[in-house]
């Protein structure tokens, strides 16, 4: 892949807790010089970055009930429509991971259909399995649920737990969810190499704050 081709599969990203506008900032200006689809920051910053991105093609992202998704669906609902209102076009939420691992498919859907709702299309909406705390059932039933509510993503990893993207939940969430769904894959993703990898395994879209650094891997 192109360093063009590459970028537009990256929503580049700074999430941390000691991210400010500064960082914002920087990730927002990568964003532009290098033709990165998306940035996917703090809630906190969208209505702030979004005009540092008005104009530019760049998509504006941000998170809901992250990094644990243990917030009620009534609070997801309200920051994703938050988000929405202060400028994002796509929002990654954190799937309630207490309620996928106890097997409770209402607690999840509630969950689900609650942000969905909050965030209706054209919105892009992304669910956030945290693979590294599931079972390969679980990871299945987590993206057939996703699936079930509107998302149109499933995504790997929030890059804050046990462990972040692999090539066998990539290619296991593509089997599951076919072309329906986009997965996304992020999580130590730091290179040119491994991101490849992750496409080839079914990604279409991958989260990095290294992006610069896996695009200087990449041919012209």
């Amino acid at each position: 892949m192109t360093k063009a081709e590459l970028a537009k599969l990256i929503d580049h990203t700074a999430l941390g807790p000691e991210t400010g506008r500064a960082a914002v900032n920087k990730v927002c200006q990568e964003a532009i010089e290098h033709g990165f689809i998306a940035v996917c920051i703090p809630p906190g910053h969208v209505a702030w970055a979004r005009s540092l991105l008005a104009g530019t093609g760049v998509r504006l992202c941000t998170v809901v009930g992250f990094p644990h998704g243990q917030h009620t669906p009534e609070v997801k609902a309200f920051e994703a429509q938050r988000a929405v209102a202060d400028g994002a076009v796509e929002v990654d939420m954190v799937v309630d991971v207490a309620a996928l691992k106890e097997r409770d498919r209402a607690r999840v859907l509630a969950d689900l259909r609650a942000v969905r709702e909050a965030a209706p299309k054209p919105t892009v909406l992304k669910v956030i399995l945290e693979c590294a705390l599931l079972s390969d059932e679980e990871k299945v039933l987590g993206a057939e649920l996703a699936e079930e509510a509107g998302a149109d993503f499933v995504k790997t990893s929030t890059g804050f737990s046990t462990g972040g993207a692999t090539v066998e939940d990539v290619a296991l969430l593509r089997r599951t969810v076919g072309t329906a769904l986009g997965v996304k894959a992020s999580g130590g993703i730091r290179d040119y190499a491994t991101a490849v990898a992750m496409v080839r395994a079914g990604a279409n879209r991958i989260g990095a704050s290294k992006s610069v650094q896996i695009l200087a891997g990449a041919p012209e």
